[in-house]
């Protein structure tokens, strides 16, 4: 059987777009003699699509659009995914489903059974999980249809009380095809193929595996569709962070064509870039702005913005204050020449002593403290706003996952932004990747990389001055948050006792502010943000 991959990038919503590129790839894999085309799941819609699929119209667009794509299928089988109407009066009234398209019509359909309600999914909120469980016969071939998650209770420790193909494979299955929403994360990759291996083996079939790629709100889906066999061997396995169309024959000797697993830091280089990028084309803006402070943080969100966007569509803005180095200026000029960017100077000294000047009397003589500090960050926010909002530039925040855990930030300063590109990035990792960038080409200056951090806020001031050095904090914070681990255990880990409680106090009482923080760019097991939901009055510590 000759089966075509089609790994597509999707636009929530956009039906004539994610038609027009479904009916694109039939036609194309049908005039190349193809058998059996698949497409990601909800590939019709989008994924995720949200409360979206509680619109009656939204739903109808999906369910025209599956009518039109079945028209175009003569001669060659689809599958593809779009949300169905549930017929029982019980229950959601929707379910996640994969449609079989042949012959000009809607010959199948089949629906999700384990739907995930953790970290950034909640697809129990919306569908409702299937009971019926059967397979099709395609080229004389037994096939189990599934999605996603139905794969993944082959995991050590089962979220789920059982697994769908279990139910299925009542007799011998030729083909499982899944078809799958499987967001990125920089360890995905290998936990991915160790499901699917699984599953091949425990069932003795094949698997074809077909992935969304590119970005959609803070998720990016990396693609890396495959081909496994009866043994768990993987047989081909597309390119990553790339839509297109892959062929597979289905054969005792097929050809192997395996990616070459990339490093952490080039796996989040690209999600990053491919993240930034569908957010733009996605929201129909063009450009950016970003504070650029000669910092390090600013520095790899601008080489990154460069080349998601190219250079010339981003928009470096210094705003020195009395309090700013000169080598942080010149570091940043340095940035920008290195990477083709074209930076403008904004000096905030006027406005912020303006500030001060009228806020004096309600400061009532209280000395130099936090308050000034904020008013600087905010002046700065203030005068990236106005940039936005007067050329329709998107704000790009700079903030890491070390300040946004901790609360090391101002809200309305420098936490202001349309989206957060390296919020997902412990401060440790953001030099890795600035070391990573700097391997093949020099993009960020030597100097950025070995000078102290500084917010620059009060003269000789330096984030040690506040927090613990970050290599140790960031040891701390990811055992707490993507660990989930509490104080009790990371003093068992060997960590001080109080530099243990007063990081994870910083964390407790910093949930205000990441709630009111941009979307961020997920890289990692557990973003801040939909995949981590805390309350803001809570006590417990």
């Amino acid at each position: 059987m000759k089966i075509a991959l089609a790994q597509i990038n999707c636009h929530i919503g956009n039906f004539n777009a994610n038609k027009g590129l479904i009916i694109k790839h039939i036609e194309h894999s049908r005039a190349s003699g193809t058998d059996l085309i698949v497409f990601p799941e909800l590939a019709v819609c989008g994924y995720p699509p949200m409360d979206l699929l509680e619109s009656a119209d939204f739903v109808t667009n999906c369910t025209d659009a599956i009518r039109e794509i079945a028209t175009h299928c003569i001669g060659i089988t689809a599958v593809v995914g779009s949300p169905s109407k549930n017929p029982s009066p019980k229950g959601k009234n929707l379910f996640n489903s994969a449609y079989v398209l042949a012959d000009g019509e809607i010959k199948s359909v089949f629906h999700k059974t384990l739907l995930p309600t953790y970290d950034v999914f909640d697809e129990y909120r919306y569908f409702e999980p299937n009971t019926e469980f059967k397979t099709i016969e395609l080229n004389g071939k037994r096939v189990a249809i599934t999605i996603c998650e139905d794969l993944w209770n082959e995991e050590d420790d089962p979220m789920y009380t059982f697994s769908p193909l279990e139910k299925t494979g009542e007799g011998k299955i030729d083909l499982v095809i899944n078809i799958a929403a499987s967001p990125f994360d920089f360890n995905h990759r290998e936990k991915r193929i160790s499901i699917l291996q699984r599953n091949a083996v425990k069932f003795k079939s094949p698997i074809v595996y077909v992935n969304h790629a590119g970005a959609q709100n803070d998720l990016v889906f990396d693609g890396g569709s495959m081909v496994i066999d009866a043994n768990g061997e993987v047989l081909f396995e597309a390119s990553y962070f790339n839509d297109g169309l892959f062929q597979a024959s289905i054969t005792s000797n097929i050809v192997s064509a395996k990616s070459t697993a990339l490093s952490k830091e080039e796996r989040i280089r690209q999600a990053l870039v491919c993240g930034i990028r569908d957010y733009f084309r996605k929201c129909g803006f063009t450009d950016a702005v970003l504070g650029l402070s000669g910092g390090v943080d600013s520095a790899l969100v601008a080489v990154l913005a460069a080349e998601a966007l190219g250079a010339s569509h981003v928009h470096p803005v210094l705003m020195p204050s009395e309090f700013s180095s000169e080598h942080s200026v010149q570091d940043a000029l340095d940035l920008c020449k290195l990477n083709g960017l074209t930076s403008r100077t904004i000096p905030i000294n006027n406005v912020y002593d303006t500030f001060l000047n009228e806020l004096t009397p309600a400061f009532e003589g209280k000395p130099f403290d936090i308050a000034e500090e904020n008013v600087q960050s905010r002046t700065r926010g203030t005068i990236l706003m106005a940039l936005s909002n007067k050329h329709r530039y998107v704000l790009l925040n700079t903030s890491n996952k070390s300040e946004l855990a901790v609360g090391y930030g101002t809200l309305y300063g420098d936490m202001a932004g349309g989206i957060s590109v390296i919020g997902d990035l412990y401060k440790t990792e953001v030099y890795a990747l600035c070391d990573h960038l700097n391997s093949t080409q020099m993009r960020i200056p030597k100097n950025i990389l070995t000078k102290a951090p500084s917010a620059e806020l009060r003269p000789g001031q330096k984030d040690s001055d506040s927090l613990p050095d970050y290599d140790l904090l960031d040891r701390i914070l990811f055992h707490h948050i993507e660990g989930k681990s509490g104080s009790s255990s990371l003093i068992e880990m060997g960590f001080d006792a109080a530099v243990v409680s007063k990081v994870l106090s910083l964390v407790n009482r910093s949930e205000y502010k990441r709630f009111q923080f941009a979307p961020i760019i997920r890289v990692s097991t557990k973003a801040f943000g939909t995949g981590r939901r805390f309350p803001l009055v809570a006590s417990y510590s």
